[in-house]
């Protein structure tokens, strides 16, 4: 492991546990070179399916755009990193367990969708505009509407 500091590739582990429910072990290393402390997170490489995106392309499910995603869409809102973190791994998490060797790209972005959706409407809000492409005002004072219908408050 390469430190972070120094760059040195010797270090030692100070401290070992469980972390995630048991879906990662948090190791503490002290650098051999600079002394320094850092921490690592070993998670099994689970193999993922391929995302087919809209133009056809395949790429690899990539945690951290969907990680990314999320962060944009939950920008400035009472959102902490350790629940984007969560629901991003609800998400890597569904998305292999479908089994399947290719996934389209629709299929993340409704599970994202689905999260945010239960997470907080002005996010939900904010990436379905991008996600489903609004061309205009009342693709999005439709999908308000909706949502102001679900919880009973607004027009109908």
């Amino acid at each position: 492991m390469r430190c972070p500091f120094c760059s040195h590739v010797e270090d030692k582990v100070v401290d070992s546990r469980m972390a995630k429910e048991g879906e990662a072990i948090r190791r503490r290393r002290e650098c051999l070179g600079c002394k320094r402390r850092f921490t690592t997170y070993e998670r099994v490489d689970e193999i993922l399916p391929m995302i087919i995106k809209k133009d056809g392309r395949r790429e690899p499910f990539d945690r951290a755009k969907a990680l990314a995603g999320l962060k944009r869409a939950c920008e400035k809102r009472p959102i902490s990193m350790a629940t984007l973190e969560t629901v991003a791994d609800r998400i890597e998490k569904r998305i292999q367990e479908r089994g399947e060797a290719e996934v389209p790209c629709r299929v993340v972005g409704e599970e994202v969708m689905a999260e945010l959706h239960q997470l907080d409407q002005v996010a939900y809000v904010r990436f379905a505009s991008v996600y489903r492409e609004f061309k205009d005002v009342e693709q999005f004072m439709d999908e308000v509407k909706g949502l102001l219908r679900e919880k009973g408050e607004g027009p109908g």
